[in-house]
């Protein structure tokens, strides 16, 4: 049996029981829209990093895209549909509602969830895979924004765990960031006491990163 050190059991944890209330509450993007409200539609799809678990409203990094946009008055909404604690498994769930609001380009965020709970890496794989396929069949567009893990998750898992998103996106040629977290893990004043989730300024980054994956998506 794999040893979890304390701190990474605190992160499952809190990924797993994070208040499903607070990861939904409308972000600053979301209360953009109103019923005349005609953009096109970027959702973001994700999990607690995407919710932006441990941060004030308007403090998520899709909060962050819409504002990013707005500046380049680029007229896109932008809608978190990040809930804490989901898994590649509860993504695939969600799909329907997520096609219902017939967004142009969806950027899927999940698997760490998976990661931590050390499930099966073929299934987190196959769901990551099912939710490109049917968004992409929808004409969709797709990017995806990839996840790592703790060194001892084991190098074998954590290597295999990072080939998913660079597989996924090889195969179906969708942009990808490889690390959501880039620039933001491990440096200081960008990450929340629990060293899983971002802080306000880390999300601010993430949107920086994300920006130029998104861009090319977008009808100017």
């Amino acid at each position: 049996m794999r040893k979890v050190y304390p701190v990474l059991l605190f992160a499952c944890l809190l990924l797993t029981f994070s208040v499903p209330a607070q990861s939904k509450a409308p972000s600053k993007a979301a209360s953009k829209a109103t019923p005349a409200d005609h953009r096109p539609l970027l959702v973001c799809f994700g999990d607690s990093l995407t919710a932006g678990a441990g941060v004030g409203p308007g403090e998520s990094y899709p909060d962050y895209l819409q504002s990013a946009l707005d500046q380049r008055h680029i007229h896109y909404r932008v809608d978190n549909q990040g809930i804490s604690g989901n898994t590649t498994k509860d993504g695939l769930q969600r799909l329907p509602g997520i096609l219902a609001l017939h967004p142009a380009v969806v950027l899927v965020e999940f698997g760490g969830n998976d990661g931590l709970r050390g499930l099966p890496i073929a299934d987190t794989r196959a769901n990551l895979d099912r939710i490109v396929v049917i968004l992409q069949r929808a004409r969709i567009k797709v990017a995806l924004a990839g996840i790592t893990l703790p060194p001892d998750y084991g190098p074998d898992y954590i290597r295999q765990f990072n080939q998913t998103y660079t597989i996924l996106a090889k195969k179906y040629r969708v942009p990808m960031l490889p690390f959501l977290l880039k620039d933001v893990y491990g440096v200081p004043g960008m990450m929340q006491p629990d060293r899983t989730h971002a802080t306000a300024a880390g999300n601010q980054i993430v949107a920086r990163n994300l920006l130029p994956l998104i861009l090319p998506l977008l009808k100017k």
